[in-house]
This record gives C-alpha cells, structure tokens and sequence, in this order.
C-alpha cells in the first residue's frame, strides 16, 4: 500500500455518542488486517490543551508519552490498539490558530490578509496530513470532537471537505449519529439522522458510512430507510448498541462488516475476515468473571470520566485475575476519622486518587491512615502518593504539620515540595513534569518484584515532589523509597515492605495499561486485594 488513506469520524445528533471507542474499534479492525494506523483527535474548543481544564469540564486530562496533555479518547486509542500517541495525535482549535498567529507575526504570510479559508482550512490539514507523511502510516484515523453545525468545528469540516476533494478514494468520513426510542410511540426514530446528514451535506460532505448509535436493536427496514433517505449504501449503515463493555464495540463492528465497508470504499482487497483471538480471550475471560474483588476510590470528583484511565486499569487487572472489579467512589471532602471505617466498609483495595489543589486533601489523608493502620492493599498515584507520604509523616514520624508546598506554603515540614526549576513558573498550562521519565527500581523490593526488571519508564503530570531531605527518616520507620529517576535522583515509588500491599507511586501507571498489555502494578494490585478477601 503506496499511499497513506484518511478515515474522518465526526458525529452529529448530540454529543458524548462514542466517537472515540469508534474510531478506537475501527484501528483495531484495521491493524487486525495487517495494515499500520494512528488515530488522532482535532477538539474545536479554545484551549490549547485540556491540561488547564476540570475534570467536569472534559473528564480526565489524558498525558502522551511526549509530555503532551491530551483528551481522554487518546486513552482510548492506546488502550484499544497499543499504539504510542504523541503530541501530533491531539490538536485543538487553540492550537491551530496560536500556530497560524506565529507564522502571521513571524511575516511567514507575506503580508497577505490571514483568513479561516485559506490559513486556519490550510494549517488543519497540514496537521492532518503531517502524521501520514512521517510516519508512512497506511491510514490515519481523524476524529473531530463536538457535533455538526457546532460554530466551532466549521473550520475542520471545511477542511475535510476540501481533504475528501484533494484525495477522492483515499479519503472517507464515517459519521456517527444518534437513533432515539420514543417510549410513549414505541417507536425508534431516524429523523434526526437524516437532518444530521443533511447539515453535513450542506458544507460539501456525503458520508460513506453511517453508524447508528441506539439503545434498541435496529432492524433491515429501520436501517434501509436510512440508507435510502442518506444516499448510503445499505451495507455502509452500522448499528452501535449499548454493550455491556466498550471492549465489545471492535468485535460488533467487524460482525457488521465495517471494516469490510472501509476496504471496499478505500479501494483495498478485502480478504478474509481476521480472528480476534487475545481479544476474544480477553472477553471470554470478563465474561464469565463472576466473583467480585471491591475497590474504592477515594477522591474529589464524582464523575467517572474523571478517573477514566485508572477505572478501565483496574477493570482490565480484575479480568487478568478472572474477577469483576466492581467500583466505588468515596467522595475524599466528606471522609472523616468518625465516618472513615464505614465509608471503607466492605473494601478490599483502596486506591487514593490523583488530583490537584487542597479540596478534599484531609480526607485523603484520612482513608491513608485507615488503609494503613488496618493493612488494607493499597495504591497511591500522583498526588495520591503524597499523600501516603504527608499521612506517614504526621502519624509515624510526629511531624503533625507535616503537608506539601502545594497545601500550605508556610509549612516548615515540607515532606512533599516543589522543584527548584518549577518555582518561579507563571502559566499553568504545559509547563509541569510531563511524559515518560526513566525509573530505577531497588532490587529486593516489592515494585522490583513486580515489574521484573531494573528499569522501567512511566509517564508524569504533577508538579511537586518528595523531599528527600526526609529520606532517611521515613527509611529508618519502615516506608521505604524504592524507585527513583537517575537523572535528577527524584523519588518516584514509595512501598511499606510490612504490609500485604501499601504503594505509592509519583507517575500515573494507568495511562500504560492496555486491554492486551494490562499494567503490572494494577494486576498485583488487585491480585493482592482478592487476596486480602480470604
């Protein structure tokens, strides 16, 4: 395959439809077949990357091994497919225009008038294009976030059609949209569809595949009057049910011929239908998992988006220990030392979530003397880690004002602090420890025996650090620093040996953990919860 293709998945009738685990299945179709994809995502909203964002705002904010703070669907992608995301998978609007303001001051332009069309259309798709170019890729997934007729995405709808233009048979759009149940009609209605069609075909696109997402199953008639009404192929109209697990939408696609669809519509031979086999597996497995491991997750924000990585992690360990995690958040701004053991009642793990700011702190620290003084496993990640480390500096070493810089500034027991090169940083977007940083692991120890070598490489977003000026002392106590960066000596792990599973960790391992390659660390984790059950 000489060429690189171009597959767009936008989305119409209303957002949050599954754009992301789409274009996720349709890689993992694609690469089942042999062929070499990526996938990326264009955000129309302003920000030049979701790393400023709250969670509630944009659930949680996804890290490349780069460095680059990116949206949760490139969670998704890596998960579904093990592909390496970098900064070039993730654009925004921001982005785009900060690029072409650049270049305008810069006098790159010549003095011409800078215009959405040519300039913003022209730089979208040189971003488009770039990763195909580079990387010789035989296709590349694009998904635009938001819905059509969205303000923002005109730009990158323009720049599609004029890609599909350029292109022809090399480039399609498969557009997702949204088939409601009317419960007092009994009936599912197509109507929405059609005008989502419509307004796409207003700016100059005709989709060539449809997929309709529904909670009722579809039947022929239902999908011929689409195909009918939307000048689509009938074999090009996919239904999306609700599954049970996202991890079953690459295998309900293939049953329905999309990637079969792509290939006749790309122009490439269709061959046989590949097996899914560890895919399968890993299915079968979850399936018939029916004995549950609980796991609570201690943290400030009640969304589950929030904590998406480390939810599908532990999910994805639970399978690998033939089990089914189930979930449940504890709410860190309401746990207190009178309520702690009921709210952790009936908990085989804990896992102390990641977070910025002071909101719901305490209680953290709280659930981390709980889980320790009652050796209940437990797992510490970013901000989490600090944590295990404040708690055990208040309640082991007797420093009772112990806190991070981040907390209280004033505190003069700084067991959690901020790096020198990050004191006098004033934005706050892009600029903390980010992306994959080597780690040094203690021969002997519980994360050594885990990850089973001596280096490992994870990936970071936070901006303070444990003081190693407290080193010594929380070794001589029994919490040792197991794991640390060989450039700047920073300490990355923390374990207590004496208890069945008590670590800390300053990276976020759950952007590694994959459907076919589940992290190490979350598989002990949970096998040491199911454990803790007996």
């Amino acid at each position: 395959m000489a060429e690189t293709k171009y597959i767009f998945v936008t989305g119409g009738v209303v957002s949050s439809l599954g754009k992301g685990i789409i274009s996720a299945s349709i890689g993992k179709l694609l690469q089942a077949r042999g062929y070499n994809i990526t996938i990326q995502k264009f955000d129309p909203y302003i920000n030049i990357d979701p790393g400023t964002l709250n969670p509630y705002e944009h659930g949680e904010c996804y890290v490349t091994v780069d460095g680059m703070e990116t949206d949760l669907d490139l969670g998704h992608y890596e998960r579904f497919t093990d592909i390496k995301t970098t900064k070039a998978n993730s654009m925004t609007t921001g982005r785009i225009y900060k690029s072409v303001i650049d270049k305008e001051r810069r006098g790159d332009y010549l003095g011409k008038t800078i215009q959405v069309v040519p300039h913003i259309t022209d730089e979208i798709k040189r971003n488009i294009k770039l990763l195909g170019q580079k990387n010789h890729y035989d296709y590349v997934i694009t998904e635009i976030g938001g819905t059509i007729g969205d303000i923002e995405s005109a730009p990158f709808m323009e720049a599609i059609r004029q890609m599909r233009w350029e292109l022809g048979q090399r480039a399609i759009n498969i557009h997702l949209t949204y088939v409601p149940y009317l419960k007092a009609a009994g009936e599912l209605k197509t109507k929405p569809t059609q005008h989502s069609v419509k307004e796409l075909q207003s700016i100059g696109i005709q989709p060539d595949i449809l997929v309709l997402r529904t909670e009722k199953h579809l039947d022929d008639n239902i999908r011929k009057k689409v195909a009918a009404f939307c000048n689509v192929d009938f074999d090009c109209v996919v239904q999306s049910e609700d599954l049970p697990s996202i991890y079953e939408v690459p295998v309900n696609m293939q049953n329905q011929g999309l990637d079969v669809a792509i290939l006749r519509k790309t122009g490439e031979p269709i061959g046989k239908t590949p097996e899914l086999g560890p895919w399968k597996k890993f299915l079968e497995r979850r399936n018939n998992a029916t004995e549950e491991v609980h796991i609570g997750l201690v943290g400030k924000y009640d969304l589950q988006d929030a904590y998406k990585s480390i939810r599908e992690s532990l999910i994805q360990a639970g399978t690998y220990n033939d089990k089914k995690t189930v979930l449940h958040y504890v709410n860190s701004e309401e746990v207190t030392e009178e309520n702690v053991a009921e709210k952790l009642k009936g908990l085989d793990g804990v896992v102390i979530c990641p977070g910025f700011g002071q909101r719901g702190i305490e209680g953290k620290i709280v659930a981390c003397h709980y889980t320790r003084t009652h050796d209940i496993p437990t797992f510490g990640i970013c901000l989490g880690m600090q944590m295990i480390v404040i708690e055990f500096a208040r309640n082991v070493l007797g420093y009772k004002d112990a806190n991070s810089r981040e907390i209280d500034e004033k505190t003069k027991n700084n067991v959690i602090d901020i790096m020198e090169e990050q004191k006098n940083i004033t934005n706050m977007g892009g600029t903390m420890r980010l992306g994959a940083y080597e780690c040094v692991l203690k021969q002997g120890s519980r994360v050594f025996n885990i990850y089973k070598k001596n280096e490992i490489q994870e990936r970071h977003r936070h901006r303070y650090e444990f003081n190693n000026d407290y080193e010594k002392e929380f070794e001589k106590h029994g919490m040792n620093c197991v794991g640390r960066n060989p450039e700047s000596d920073l300490v990355e792990i923390v374990e207590i040996p004496g208890l069945k599973w008590y670590i800390g960790t300053q990276f976020h391992p759950e952007y590694q953990s994959t459907v076919l390659k589940p992290h190490p660390l979350f598989v002990d984790f949970v096998k040491t919860a199911i454990e803790n059950q007996k």
